[in-house]
């Protein structure tokens, strides 16, 4: 007997909807029906090329992190340079060395009477520049002089100081500023790094004394 599925109840038409609809679409995925087939394969493609995208991406986005890192150490070391080209300069720069030791006595109302180069030493990475001061001024005046040399970015060692207090029969060869007590001389010593190895001198070749001629021998006859 033949079963009208128009008169059987609406679930049972809704279940067997389902089934067919069910049956359709594995049919179409799993059965080499030709244009299904084809957009299949289309489908599997496209997501394999998609993973390998995904999985270089992942790559780039590594070395792209990697590069920030880089930037950042680049920048970092430069920043450096700079810093340690501010502390020890690579030419001499006496001008910027005296303005920066001129302003320190300006500001801290010290005099500076006298300033002598002393002959350069060079090292084996560096070369030293001394010179000589001779200053003046009201004691703790003078002590912030120094304090503000100590804060410099450039590099400047204080030694082989000589200082003395000033009274009031001391007799000097400059006319001095009401509260001037003390009055000496120290060495200032700055650095430079250019002509380091170049300024160095050269040790004297074995079996030769520089600076003398061989000996003439006497002409046979």
């Amino acid at each position: 007997m033949a079963i009208n599925l128009r008169e059987a109840p609406l679930p049972i038409q809704m279940i067997l909807g389902l089934v067919v609809a069910v049956l359709v679409i594995a049919a179409g995925l799993y059965l080499p029906i030709p244009p299904v087939h084809g957009v299949k394969q289309e489908l599997e493609r496209a997501t394999a090329e998609r993973e390998s995208l995904d999985r270089e991406v992942n790559v780039l986005e590594q070395y792209r992190v990697r590069y920030a890192e880089l930037q950042a150490g680049i920048q970092a070391r430069e920043q450096q340079l700079k810093t340690l080209s501010e502390i020890v300069p690579e030419d001499k720069e006496v001008d910027e060395f005296m303005r920066m030791v001129n302003a320190s006595a300006a500001t801290s109302n010290v005099m500076i009477r006298r300033m002598t180069a002393r002959p350069i030493a060079p090292r084996e990475f560096h070369v030293e520049m001394p010179f000589e001061f001779e200053v003046d001024g009201p004691y703790y005046n003078v002590l912030n002089f120094f304090a503000r040399l100590s804060r410099l970015p450039r590099i400047i060692n204080v030694g082989d100081m000589a200082l003395s207090g000033l009274g009031e029969r001391t007799r000097t060869r400059y006319p001095v500023a009401a509260g001037t007590t003390v009055t000496g001389t120290f060495v200032a010593t700055t650095f430079f790094t250019k002509g380091a190895e170049a300024t160095q001198p050269q040790a004297a070749a074995p079996g030769k004394r520089p600076g003398k001629a061989p000996a003439k021998q006497p002409a046979k006859r």
